[in-house]
């Protein structure tokens, strides 16, 4: 079996507070775009279960990879045979995209189909709460507000159908610790799901990134990309998550890839 595990990307973040448990409560608009890896899954012939990777290099001990972990949770309440599950990644890590989240969910959601475990939507995103805050969402795979540490999902009707993305990903990594360095929690007046009501043109003064306060004073790339976007028509732009990606949404079809040679770029509709 072989799926196509999609990236997300965040309109508007807000942290309004840190918790008891150190974590912090968020807001977020969760959206999902069309940049995919490539997911096959079969069984295996020498009853081990492997993960063999090609695409971009993640870095680490495949065995500790989001997807053998679904696979063992998964394993450890119901006879699923050993796999082989192949990843081909195009998603960029480290970008703020979900990709390692969706990646896992995808998993989840192919043995539930191809040992017949008979498995709800609820009980899916149980599963895949355990992987992450953010494996859930890639279970329903639809455009959601996000609260609490990213893990309350309520589905709102809203789609982009009509807007070109430019993302581009530049060689930078961001950790959560410096992503949270300066971070002021506050508490919002307008949830994001309200304020993307509101005309595009609007969202540049209205929806932000709380992230962005503490990642561009430190990495200026990062805010450049930001800047180019706008100058060459972004009708809103963001990074997204805690970096270091940075997408801009257009009217129409635009060709920016010559303006960052060397970074990661996609441009499509979404």
């Amino acid at each position: 079996m072989i799926s196509f595990p999609n990236a997300k990307i965040n309109i508007g973040l807000n942290i309004t507070e840190k918790r008891p448990d150190n974590y912090h409560n968020l807001e977020s608009f969760f959206y999902p775009i069309p940049i995919k890896d490539i997911l096959e899954i079969v069984e295996s012939s020498n009853q081990e279960t492997r993960l063999h990777l090609s695409g971009i290099s993640i870095d680490g001990n495949s065995e500790d990879n989001l997807i053998m972990k679904a696979y063992r949770l998964l394993a450890a309440d119901y006879s699923i045979p050993a796999v082989d599950i192949y990843l081909e990644k195009k998603i960029p890590f480290g970008a703020g995209l979900g990709g390692g989240s969706s990646d896992a969910a995808f998993t989840l959601k192919m043995l539930n189909e191809m040992f017949s475990l008979q498995l709800s939507t609820e009980a899916l995103e149980n599963y895949a709460s355990k992987l992450g805050a953010d494996c859930p969402f890639f279970i329903q795979n639809k455009p959601v507000f996000a609260t609490g540490i990213g893990n309350i999902f309520t589905q709102i009707d809203f789609s982009l159908n009509q807007v070109f993305m430019v993302l581009v990903k530049p060689d930078v990594h961001i950790s959560t610790k410096e992503a949270y360095s300066l971070i002021k929690p506050q508490k919002t007046t307008i949830p994001v799901c309200e304020r993307i009501k509101q005309p595009m043109e609007q969202w540049k003064d209205t929806i932000v990134n709380d992230f962005e306060y503490s990642v561009f004073p430190q990495h200026p790339s990062v805010k450049a990309i930001k800047d180019k976007l706008y100058e060459n028509g972004a009708i809103y732009a963001s990074m997204s998550g805690s970096g270091s990606s940075v997408y801009g949404f257009f009217s129409q079809p635009t060709d920016l890839k010559h303006l960052f040679p060397s970074e990661y770029v996609f441009q499509g509709g979404i």
